[in-house]
C-alpha cells in the first residue's frame, strides 16, 4: 500500500559512520528537496551511533545526535526506521536487527553477510510485524537488482542468475589483463588505492560474492536461503599466463557467481550455486565488465535476459541504494523481503554439479621431462575428457612449464576425475587450477 498523504518527516537512526555512512548523509543533504518530493516527505537523520566518536568522517556530524548505546533505537518513539551499516554476520548488527524487527520498527540494511546467514529468521520477523525489511544495498552497491528481481521481473521464471558480483576481485583481474601483471602486486597497489581490505580474504577467496549470490538465488528461484550449498574458489591462484592464454583463446577471466535451479528429479537437478573464476567469451557482456564494476544477469522465460550493470562499491552508489530504500519506506512500499512470504519459499535440494555438461579450461605446472604430456592426456582419457586443444609454454625453466587444456563440452564430474587419477604424481609441481567456461 502506498501512503499518499504523509507529509511528516521520516526520522532515520543512521548506525555505522563508515563510507557508507558518510555517503547517506552527504546524499541526504545534497538531493534532500528532490528525495522529500520522491518520497512524499522529508527524510532526516534524527539520531546517529559509530563505535568512535572523535573519528573525522569528512561530514558535519553536529545536527544529529550522538547515541553511544545503538539497542536504545529499537525503543524511542522518536525513530521510525533504523539504518544499520556496521556489518557483520552476527554480533551487533544482529542484535539490533532483531530488536527493531520485534519492536515494530522498519529496518534498512547493507549487511550481506547477516542476511546470507540469517535472512530467512529476520524476514519472519518483518513479515509478523507486517513492517519492512529493505536490502537494496547489501547487493551490487548502487544497482537496482533487488528492485529489479523483486518487483520488475516478478511475473518471470527465472532459469538462472549470475555474475560479477565483487568490484576488488574485477578490478584485480582486469588490471592483470591490461597491464600483465602478477596477482600479488596488482593486489598490493589494489590495498593501497583502497579497494581491498589490509586483509582481502572475505573479497578474494569468493566469500562476500557467495553472500551475496545466495541472496539472488533466494530472490530468483523463490527458494530458502542456503548459504552453506554455495561451492566457492576465489582468484587468488590465477596467475598471468591463465589470463594471457584465456585472451589467446578468444576469453577473458572474470570471478563469477552463479546459480540456477533445476527439477530435482534431474540428473542435475536441484538448486546449484557456485562463486568460480571462468573463462568468459569475448563477446558476452560480462567480458567488458572491468575495473570495480559489478554486473548481474538474469534470464527469464518472458522477459529474457536482463542486464544489469554499475558501480558495486563506494560511498556514493551504496548510499543512493541505502536511500532508496528509505524512499520506499517513507511510501509505505514494503512487500516481502524475498518476494514472498517465507513459508512460500520453496525447499531445495543441492544440486550434483558434477553432472552438470560443460566445457573447461586446465592449467598444470609440470616438470619439463618426457612423458608428462603423455601422463596428463591419458589421464584425460580414462575420465572420460575430451580434449579440444592442449598447449605448452616455457620450455626449459626452471620452476617448470604451463601446459594448458581446453575440453570439449563434458560432464565435470570428469574433469575432477581426471584430478583425481593425477593426484600425486610426481610429474605436477603444484595444484592445477580449473576454470570453467562460460556458454
Amino acid at each position: 500500500m502506498t501512503n499518499l498523504h504523509r507529509h511528516a518527516p521520516l526520522r532515520v537512526a543512521l548506525v555505522g559512520l563508515g563510507t557508507v555512512g558518510g555517503g547517506v548523509i552527504r546524499l541526504l543533504e545534497t538531493n534532500g528537496d528532490l528525495i522529500a518530493r520522491r518520497a512524499g516527505c522529508p527524510i532526516q537523520i534524527v539520531a546517529i551511533s559509530a563505535r568512535d566518536r572523535s573519528k573525522d568522517r569528512g561530514v558535519d556530524l553536529s545536527p544529529y545526535e550522538w547515541v553511544d548505546d545503538m539497542t536504545t533505537l529499537a525503543a524511542r518513539d522518536d525513530v521510525d526506521v533504523v539504518v544499520e551499516l556496521i556489518g557483520g554476520a552476527d554480533g551487533p548488527a544482529l542484535t539490533l536487527a532483531r530488536q527493531c524487527l520485534n519492536a515494530g520498527k522498519p529496518f534498512v540494511t547493507a549487511n550481506k553477510a547477516m542476511l546470507a546467514h540469517h535472512g530467512l529468521d529476520l524476514a519472519r520477523l518483518a513479515e509478523t510485524g507486517g513492517i519492512a525489511l529493505k536490502y537494496e544495498a547489501a547487493v551490487a552497491g548502487g544497482i537496482p537488482v533487488i528492485k529489479g528481481m523483486r518487483e520488475g521481473a516478478a511475473a518471470n521464471e527465472i532459469s538462472r542468475v549470475y555474475g560479477i558480483l565483487n568490484g576488488t576481485c574485477n578490478y584485480i583481474l582486469t588490471t592483470m589483463e591490461k597491464e600483465g601483471r602478477s596477482f600479488d602486486d596488482v593486489l598490493k597497489e589494489a590495498q593501497d588505492l583502497g579497494f581491498a581490505e589490509a586483509d582481502p580474504g572475505i573479497d578474494i577467496d569468493g566469500v562476500d560474492a557467495a553472500h551475496k549470490l545466495s541472496i539472488l538465488a533466494s530472490l530468483a528461484f523463490g527458494t530458502e536461503l542456503d548459504f552453506d550449498a554455495v561451492a566457492t574458489t576465489g582468484i587468488r591462484h590465477v596467475i598471468a599466463a591463465d589470463i594471457a592464454e584465456a585472451a589467446a583463446l578468444g576469453y577473458r577471466i572474470r570471478l563469477v557467481g552463479m546459480a540456477q535451479n533445476a527439477p530435482d528429479d534431474g540428473p542435475d537437478g536441484g538448486l546449484f550455486q557456485r562463486v568460480h573464476p571462468m573463462l568468459v567469451p569475448l563477446d558476452h557482456p560480462l567480458a567488458h565488465v572491468d575495473g570495480s564494476l559489478n554486473a548481474v544477469v538474469a534470464e527469464g522465460n518472458f522477459v529474457g535476459r536482463l542486464f544489469f550493470q554499475g558501480r558495486g562499491a563506494g560511498d556514493g552508489p551504496t548510499a543512493s541504494a541505502v536511500v532508496a530504500d528509505l524512499i520506499d519506506v517513507a511510501r509505505d512500499e514494503y512487500g516481502d523481503a524475498f518476494a514472498m512470504p517465507v513459508a512460500a519459499l520453496a525447499p531445495h535440494k543441492t544440486a550434483n554439479a558434477g553432472a552438470r555438461v560443460g566445457r573447461a579450461y586446465l592449467r598444470f605446472r609440470v616438470k619439463d621431462r618426457p612423458g608428462v604430456l603423455a601422463e596428463i592426456a591419458a589421464a584425460t582419457r580414462d575420465a572420460g575428457v575430451s580434449i579440444e586443444s592442449m598447449i605448452q609454454r616455457g620450455a626449459n625453466q626452471e620452476d617448470g612449464v604451463l601446459v594448458a587444456i581446453v575440453t570439449h563440452a563434458g560432464a565435470e564430474q570428469c574433469v575432477r576425475d581426471t584430478l583425481e587419477r593425477l593426484s600425486g604424481s610426481d610429474s605436477l609441481l603444484e595444484e592445477p587450477m580449473v576454470m570453467h567456461i562460460l556458454d
